[in-house]
């Protein structure tokens, strides 16, 4: 037998007590699992107590008209196998909702044994489905209807591991960086021809070139001359890290979620060199072979959706750097050139800053400097 010590839950609603109403139950009492133990009253409603397990009544804390904490214990039971015992929480402030987890799934909802023992049964969370019988109690006609409107095929996800990391990375990303976006067109005309004919003539040992060699190409090219771009500002020490190698982060689709491998020294590898490691780290990140040091370290990132790119985007900071840029979809478009309308393969390249270190003056001008290399492409063919 082990001791199971039963808290009031967090009923919700920003309640932090409830008033115990009656007691269903007394000490040395067999109790069957889903039992009704106990009522409690918030300003909002009257609220049944179940029993999360079956077992024998050992202690009542409190009495009818008592004031219960969230989180205070209500009943202890002996159960026959031991229970995972929530956290017991400090009493919480005024207007606040402990964290503490309720005993059972359906606690603060009104329903009779059977019907919860069918809920569970049935995979539905009661504290979902509305009830038609007194004082809004659930009943069986009620779980019926539900599962009629498809609303139990509702799946809770917890969020674990590498996706946990992405959102809490990028939230105090979002929190802590003023975001400035700019977004500009360039004329892809020329580079897509030479794309081409190098992909056309290459020996079978170089790989296919996609557009972002060439842009990893334009950014080792254009960034010297635009140091404060390719840094890491690190805001607790007040400090700017302005970095001459240029190691690009690149965003990379994986099954458990999106990754940043690092093609480090990009100023020292030509089109084919960067495609070569481009593709290695993409491959290591998609099987979870690659290194923590293949993971670290960028100082400035490309994400792109290749042909599912879109307009435009507004890409999040990988914080610490202070620049991304989120090259979209290349799409042919009317444009004028010398008084004449005509079709050239246009892109639009959205960009992100982080505002605190870079004005938009440095982020326009370091995006014309970009579409300039990117525009006239030949120096990116040529070995570093």
């Amino acid at each position: 037998m082990a001791r199971f010590i039963f808290r009031l839950p967090d009923i919700g609603e920003g309640v932090t007590q409830a008033e115990l109403t009656a007691w269903h139950v007394g000490v040395g009492e067999r109790l069957a699992e889903d039992q009704l133990m106990a009522e409690v009253m918030t300003d909002k409603a009257n609220v049944e107590m179940t029993a999360p397990a079956a077992g024998i009544v050992r202690a009542l804390h409190g009495r009818p008209g008592e004031k219960i904490a969230v989180g205070a214990p209500l009943i202890e039971l002996e159960t026959d196998a031991p229970m995972a015992q929530p956290a017991s929480p400090a009493t919480p402030p005024a207007g606040s909702a402990p964290a503490t987890p309720p005993a059972t799934a359906s606690a603060g909802v009104r329903a009779a044994p059977a019907t919860r023992r069918l809920a569970r049964e049935q995979g539905i969370d009661l504290r979902h489905v509305p009830g038609t019988g007194p004082e809004g109690r659930i009943t069986a006609a009620d779980l019926a209807a539900f599962q009629s409107h498809g609303e139990a095929d509702v799946r809770e996800i917890p969020i674990l591991g590498l996706r946990r990391q992405i959102a809490d990375h990028l939230q105090a990303a979002t929190r802590d960086i003023p975001h400035f976006t700019y977004v500009e067109e360039i004329d892809m005309t020329a580079l897509e021809a030479l794309r081409a004919t190098l992909n056309a003539e290459r020996a079978t040992d170089q790989p296919h070139l996609t557009l972002l060699p060439f842009f990893m190409r334009a950014l080792a090219l254009t960034l010297p001359r635009h140091p404060q771009l390719n840094a890491r500002y690190d805001g607790a020490a007040g400090l700017l890290r302005v970095y001459r190698p240029v190691h690009i982060g690149i965003a990379t689709q994986s099954p458990g979620g999106l990754l940043v491998p690092v093609v480090r020294h990009a100023e020292r590898l030509d089109l084919w060199g960067a495609a070569r490691e481009l593709a290695r780290l993409a491959s290591a990140a998609r099987d979870g072979h690659a290194r923590r040091e293949e993971l670290t370290g960028s100082t400035i990132t490309l994400t792109s959706l290749g042909a599912l790119g879109g307009l435009a985007a507004t890409p999040i900071l990988n914080a610490p750097e202070v620049a991304i840029l989120a090259p979209n979809k290349l799409t042919p478009r009317p444009v004028v050139q010398g008084g004449q309308i005509v079709i050239r393969t246009m892109m639009n390249l959205s960009a992100a800053f982080d505002h605190r270190i870079i004005d938009g003056f440095e982020a326009a001008t370091f995006i014309q400097a970009l579409r300039g290399a990117l525009e006239t492409p030949a120096a990116l063919a040529a070995p570093p």
